[in-house]
């Protein structure tokens, strides 16, 4: 079943701790691609030094996050990968959450295809990867995804037990945030980015 909007207008902390074991369901020209959601960041608006609208900056890139809950962020990093983000909470509350792995489920050859390895373990084990093998980029910015090309489904839910919190990855420049433990990944899943 597809998660409703409801699911992401919701506190970002919890969130991204429940997105961890949905599905990623991306419809293409090519195929249909699905990845079991591993890993994910979440980053809380203005009072967060690692967010893109810490201190409510609001630019066109930005402007999305300021909307409803459970649209695409999608921006790019080095110049040349692409990051995936979900637009959580309400409308007037820029927060999101970053999704960093995923185990990948359905799709397996066209997503080796786009990656160029054959190495399961390294399709989705990384933002930037994840977004090559399911074909996100920029164009996806901003898309609703309670719609039918790029969207979530629901699973079991992930055992309290099983969720393991660390601080972020490479944001270093964040001062005290970087150390927030707004990290969320399965443990012992051999698909999350780094353990």
């Amino acid at each position: 079943m597809k998660l409703k909007r409801e699911f992401y207008e919701r506190d970002t902390l919890v969130v991204a701790r429940e997105l961890l074991g949905k599905y990623l369901v991306r419809e293409s020209a090519d195929g249909k691609t699905i990845g079991k959601i591993v890993e994910t960041e979440a980053y809380i608006g203005p009072h967060d030094a690692a967010a893109h609208t810490y201190k409510g900056r609001r630019t066109d890139r930005t402007e999305v996050a300021f909307g409803r809950g459970g649209h695409a962020y999608v921006y790019m990093i080095y110049g040349m990968y692409h990051c995936f983000n979900i637009v959580t909470n309400t409308a007037g509350k820029p927060e999101m959450v970053l999704l960093r792995a995923l185990e990948p489920i359905e799709g397996l050859e066209l997503m080796k295809k786009r990656r160029g390895t054959s190495d399961i373990r390294k399709l989705c084990n990384g933002p930037g990867k994840l977004c090559l093998a399911m074909d996100i980029t920029r164009l996806d910015h901003g898309t609703d995804l309670c719609e039918d090309r790029l969207y979530l489904c629901d699973n079991a839910p992930v055992p309290e037990e099983d969720i393991v919190c660390t601080p972020r990855i490479n944001v270093d420049y964040a001062g005290e945030a970087a150390s927030y433990p707004w990290r969320f990944y399965i443990r012992g899943n051999r698909f999350v980015s780094r353990k």
